[in-house]
């Protein structure tokens, strides 16, 4: 084979074909070179102009009680370091902005879309490293999760406030934890992670994040599980169940007792 190429090497066409070949392989790997900076380069620019856009939104609407530059006053805490998490968590569920912050935040309709709520999270995330947010789509929950796993670490960490089947309930000093029904995931593995108001902040070393995926698999098969003794009634426990019991069982009786006493006239 080489030899047949040597015969070919003084041919008169051959330095005009080495060259043409060397200046295509050439252009060639300048211009793969050359897209992966650029490409490079859009994405910090467009990163860059979320930033400034959610720093707008910050200004105008959260600046009057975070402070200019997030540090936290007197009404409301720093956002330095609290990370895009926090943010997606707070403004998606709308809790955030809120006009009275000594009050508890409640779960309302959100003031501001998805674009600029992630926004927002960008310009956050950008003062200080943070909690990172995360989607829907990036929790594998349905297949990694574990029901039974995740029963178990909801029974221990989480059912002495959010009721034994994510119902919710009252704390302290007027404050109450929210019902889980109806909640994406990704807001529940964000309240975990970032520990919003009353609640703690689990850390990957008091839950793993395959236990926190176990966790939301339990809550959301308990959004659908069916009644099947019944009527649920709210399924908030043996408070609801007596006062039902009380109420019919007590009327029932004086209903016999009535009717008794007016046969024996």
């Amino acid at each position: 084979m080489m030899k047949k190429l040597s015969r070919y090497r003084r041919h008169k066409w051959a330095a005009p074909a080495l060259m043409v070949v060397s200046l295509i392989g050439l252009g060639t790997t300048f211009s793969f070179a050359a897209e992966v900076p650029a490409a490079q380069t859009a994405v910090a620019t467009s990163q860059s102009t979320q930033v400034q856009e959610g720093k707008q939104i910050f200004l105008r609407g959260c600046s009057s009680c975070h402070g200019l530059n997030a540090e936290g006053s007197g009404i409301a805490p720093s956002l330095i370091g609290v990370g895009a998490a926090a943010v997606d968590f707070q403004v998606g569920t709308g809790r955030m902005p809120m006009a009275d912050m000594s009050q508890q935040a409640m779960r309302k309709k959100p003031v501001y879309n998805a674009e600029e709520t992630a926004a927002l999270a960008a310009y956050v995330a950008s003062l200080a490293p943070g909690p990172a947010a995360v989607t829907d789509a990036s929790l594998s929950w349905e297949r990694d999760g574990n029901v039974a796993q995740g029963g178990t670490l909801f029974r221990t960490n989480c059912a002495m406030c959010h009721n034994f089947a994510g119902q919710g309930g009252a704390l302290t000093l007027g404050k109450y934890a929210p019902t889980l029904m109806g909640v994406d995931a990704h807001y529940i593995y964000e309240a975990m992670i970032t520990g919003p108001q009353s609640m703690p902040k689990f850390s990957d070393k008091t839950l793993t994040p395959a236990e926190k995926l176990s966790i939301i698999k339990f809550i959301e098969r308990a959004n659908t599980e069916p009644a099947l003794g019944g009527a649920a009634l709210g399924r908030v426990g043996p408070v609801t169940e007596g006062l039902l019991v009380w109420t019919f069982g007590l009327g029932l009786l004086i209903g016999v007792s009535v009717w008794l006493a007016s046969k024996a006239r």
